[in-house]
């Protein structure tokens, strides 16, 4: 088991809200999770034909920067991300690894032409983290509609998961499944 989690704030997101975020996500995991500032270059990840930044180019970042141990990585960014096969992600993770990735840009009303919704965005942020941290613990997605593990393609389908695994997942973080 990871020993720490430590969340790489690549955002303008102040400590006053990523705190006592880290600390949920924290329980949920069972480790002891920090935020740190982040100390990647964005600019090296952007793809100028499709106006996204490519996540896993991010993720390798993390990895350069991330001592080989069991701690996990997490950055958070504001950039629109994305991967090769898809038109864009909300995030990305190692599976069985140390780090990840999370974008703020698509988890704001904003984007969607909607009015600023602070609070909202957070819960997301939180439910995002917590799901690519579930793949860095080695859970796969889940087919239980409110399981943080779920899989969601729009961020409505975001807002309908609880931020924690489901009974059967949280079997598995605990090695009991």
């Amino acid at each position: 088991m990871a020993s720490a989690i430590h969340i790489l704030n690549g955002t303008n997101i102040g400590a006053d809200s990523l705190n006592p975020l880290a600390e949920r996500v924290g329980n949920v995991f069972g480790v002891k999770t920090d935020v740190q500032k982040a100390s990647i270059n964005i600019d090296r990840a952007y793809d100028q034909s499709r106006g996204q930044h490519n996540s896993t180019a991010l993720l390798a970042q993390v990895l350069n920067g991330a001592q080989l141990n069991q701690e996990k990585h997490i950055l958070v960014v504001e950039v629109d991300l994305y991967i090769p096969v898809l038109t864009f992600v909300f995030g990305e993770a190692q599976l069985n690894g140390v780090a990840a990735i999370v974008s703020t840009h698509r988890l704001q009303n904003q984007f969607y032409g909607l009015s600023h919704d602070y609070p909202l965005m957070l819960k997301r942020l939180e439910k995002e983290i917590v799901h690519e941290l579930g793949h860095n613990f080695g859970l796969y997605h889940c087919r239980q509609f409110e399981c943080v593990m779920r899989s969601s393609t729009y961020v409505e389908e975001i807002d309908l998961k609880l931020s924690v695994p489901c009974a059967a997942c949280s079997n598995l973080l605990r090695g009991v499944g």
